[in-house]
């Protein structure tokens, strides 16, 4: 299919894979219906698609989110990033003037909204030092 848009996102260990289409307006997340996540990860899905309804109208694609890794909120972020980044591409493939000036308003409108929309959080746990039980926490020691 020519108008599929795949984009990913990534947070902490959580990977999400994002696959855009026109539709009806469906997203689905490893299978699920979004609206049928709990209250705060729906409002976390939501808030690309409330800003992207805003900006562009009413949106006619379905998206189908897969994600792997991670812990549940990690899963959320992930998603969302690949989320935003789907619709971002999806208007910037539209050919005509306006919907470049609308894309570019977009793209302002997501980094100004949150950052973390577009640009993945890079941070990582750090590693474990040899002979100590916690990346950071050194042994402690008694002079007795």
């Amino acid at each position: 299919m020519e108008n599929k848009i795949i984009t990913s996102g990534k947070r902490k260990t959580a990977i999400a894979r994002a696959v855009l289409t026109p539709g009806k307006g469906i997203i689905k997340i490893n299978e699920i219906n979004y609206k049928n996540l709990q209250f705060f990860n729906k409002l976390k899905i939501e808030e690309p698609i409330k800003i992207a309804e805003k900006i562009l109208g009413k949106v006619n694609f379905d998206i189908i989110i897969n994600v792997r890794g991670g812990g549940e909120k990690s899963q959320i972020e992930a998603a969302r990033l690949a989320l935003a980044k789907a619709i971002l591409e999806f208007s910037k493939k539209q050919n005509s003037n306006v919907n470049s000036l609308l894309s570019k308003k977009l793209e302002k409108t997501y980094l100004e909204y949150d950052r973390n929309m577009l640009i993945a959080d890079v941070r990582r746990k750090e590693a474990y030092k040899p002979g100590d039980s916690k990346a950071r926490k050194n042994r402690q020691t008694s002079y007795r």
